[in-house]
Formats: C-alpha cells, structure tokens, sequence
C-alpha cells in the first residue's frame, strides 16, 4: 500500500530482458534504505526489490505489468518516481494507492499558468475507468486531484514542487503514463454495475 507521495527519482542503470520479464536496476538515494522482497513503486508499479548493490538495486516485471504500463518504454538514464510502502500509523498525505496500474494514458496538452502547469491525459474509457472533478486519481505513481473530467480525458493542476521533484518536469505532449485510477471510486462503479444488471 502506497500514498501517492513520491519520496525521490530514481534513474535506470540497467535492463535486462529475461524471457518475457525485464530486470530493471535502478540507481537511487534510496537503495542503502531497502532490503530484498521490500515493495517499491516505480512510476506506480509496486514491484518487489530482488537484489542490492551499493547505490542501486533491482527489481523485476513480468510480462503482464509490461503490456499494461509505460515500464516497457524504459531506457537506460530515464527516471522514474520512486516510493516505499507507506509505514502504518503514519499520516496519509495522498490517497490510498495500491501500486497496481490499471491502464496508461498519454499527455494531450501541456500549460503554464503563472508558475502552475496543468496537464491535460487521454485514456480508453472501453476499459471501464472513469475519474471525476475533485476525485483522487494517480499519474505515475504521484497522487493528484482532478481538476477537469471528460469521458476520455481529464486535467491535473501541478505546483512547483510536484514538478521540480518528479517526473512531471519531462513530460511533453505524446509521453505515456501511468495511471491508477480510485479504489473507492472503483469498487462503487463494480457495486453500481452488479445492482443494474
């Protein structure tokens, strides 16, 4: 379980392809803090720490995760958000986030406002998801709220900080995300759809 607050970006060091899994080493300021079978989310993607070395550590997707996430776009020297589970008992800053992606989106627009950017994503909604104005929706592993909803689409509000500290500084029209949209949102659309049929 994940809060959707990143804690730093990491930088690929290596990918290694292993039949259809991909062993991804990461170096990192957190690699030093981590032990093996620890959960780190990577652009979301709660993935499980296999090995360690100094300043780097690796972890490895499966075939599935590859086909539904951006992880199958990586290359060597791109970062990535990076966070630990969230320690219970401690606040939640974010929202509830569990590291598991339902679907990518890709950047339609990009627009400074007055020192705030707003980032406009587009996603199939054949697959169900749905986000609404002022929910919770994660882009990347990063919590954010909604700013505009569209059937297709929806707008996020990015302040200074958000942008300087993670991944949101290099996207540009066309990049694809991560997303994962509300658990709670989610399981009312599951109970909703059950009732009406």
């Amino acid at each position: 379980m994940f809060t959707g607050i990143i804690e730093t970006l990491g930088t690929v060091k290596h990918l290694e392809k292993d039949g259809g899994n991909l062993h991804i080493t990461v170096a990192s300021s957190l690699s030093q803090e981590l032990k093996i079978d620890q959960s780190v989310a990577h652009n979301g993607v709660c993935l499980t720490v296999v090995s360690l070395a100094e300043d780097s550590y690796t972890v490895t997707a499966i075939s599935e995760t590859l086909e539904k996430t951006n992880l199958e776009h990586l290359q060597t020297g791109d970062q990535i958000n990076l966070e630990r589970a969230m320690i219970m008992g401690s606040r939640l800053d974010g929202h509830i986030v569990q590291g598991h992606v339902d679907q990518v989106a890709t950047c339609s627009s990009v627009e400074e406002k007055d020192g705030s950017w707003f980032f406009t994503f587009k996603y199939d909604p054949s697959i169900g998801n749905t986000t609404i104005e002022k929910g919770s929706i994660t882009i990347d592993g990063t919590s954010l709220t909604v700013v505009d909803s569209g059937s297709d689409s929806f707008s996020v509000a990015i302040i200074p900080y958000t942008y300087d500290h993670t991944r949101f500084n290099t996207y540009q029209v066309g990049t694809v995300v991560n997303l994962e949209f509300d658990v709670i949102g989610k399981y009312v659309a599951k109970l909703l759809s059950l009732k009406s049929t």
